[in-house]
């Protein structure tokens, strides 16, 4: 009985899985092995790819090109690394603009803690395009905000902020706010007061229950809102190309550019499996750190 319970129940999960496995090995796992093995052909002359093994793609941008008819150019690995700076400092300034405002809210009562969650949510109804030409009608010379920093006498020329990398940081930033608040918002909720009220009757400072407390409870919800931060944010184009123009290049345009523009398809996919290479690199090390850091709990445990 205990046995056809069992294989009924696991025939439902089966059944559960398989269309979401299904869907994810078709538009997910698929695309990603024919960019993985276009990065390794020839691209063809009028666009395309020539089914030859071809491992210079890569050498443009890491330096083993040939030197005949691949050249080693480093302002492609500029460009990579650029994005990669801004990736990483939009995570750290959307978890400075967000960390306290989620214990600001999980603070407040239960109407109004509703409707600030709503708030931050509320960017979601809008198209992401007229939110960011909303910002360059604000970013601009002759925007609001310069427009508002002349009338109080702030500033007497306006500031060349669009079309720039603090437009790009600001546009990055935006969008990225509610990925970043809603796991460290998820976090703070699971706080347990009762252990603050034990670290300040045991004489700890307000520094010291942050470091040892409330640091550690909540780093799972900062280190989550980090990753999702970061992984759009290293491969994104939108925000660059209307907030940088062409003074900006990330490494997201730079796909587009080879796909849609150069035809050089293979070119682009290298770009692309270094940007999936480099988020997975970063998804090892959390991935190891949170292992290790089970394994040591287990062990204070034991």
């Amino acid at each position: 009985m205990e046995r056809s319970l069992a294989g009924r129940r696991r025939l439902i999960l089966y059944g559960l899985l398989t269309p979401v496995t299904l869907f994810l090995g078709v538009f997910f796992l698929g695309p990603l092995i024919i960019m993985g093995i276009f990065s390794l052909l020839e691209p063809g002359l009028y666009g395309g790819v020539v089914w030859t093994f071809y491992h210079w793609n890569f050498g443009r941008i890491l330096g083993w090109a040939d030197g005949l008819i691949e050249e080693y150019d480093p302002v492609y690995m500029e460009i990579f690394l650029r994005s990669l700076e801004l990736a990483l400092l939009t995570v750290v300034l959307s978890l400075v603009a967000c960390y306290p405002v989620a214990f600001w809210i999980s603070r407040l009562p239960g109407r109004w803690k509703s409707f600030f969650l709503f708030l931050i949510t509320l960017p979601f109804f809008a198209s992401l395009i007229v939110r960011l030409y909303a910002w360059v009608m604000i970013l601009k010379p002759s925007g609001a905000l310069n427009q508002v920093l002349q009338f109080f006498g702030l500033i007497d020329v306006p500031l060349e902020i669009i079309f720039t990398e603090k437009a790009v940081i600001t546009g990055m930033v935006y969008v990225m706010v509610p990925f970043m608040f809603l796991p460290i918002y998820a976090s703070v909720e699971k706080l347990d007061k009762s252990l603050l009220e034990a670290s300040h009757d045991l004489g700890a400072t307000r520094t010291q229950t942050f470091l040892r407390v409330i640091l550690p409870l909540t780093l799972p919800g900062i280190v989550g809102g980090s990753i999702i931060v970061f992984i759009p944010s290293l491969g994104n184009f939108i925000v660059p190309e209307v907030l940088g123009g062409a003074k900006v290049m990330m490494v997201g345009n730079l796909v587009e550019q080879q796909f849609l523009y150069a035809r050089n398809w293979p070119f682009g996919a290298a770009l692309a499996m270094m940007i999936m290479a480099t988020v997975l690199l970063f998804m090892m090390v959390y991935v190891t750190l949170v292992l290790r850091r089970d394994d040591d709990d287990k062990s204070v445990t034991v």
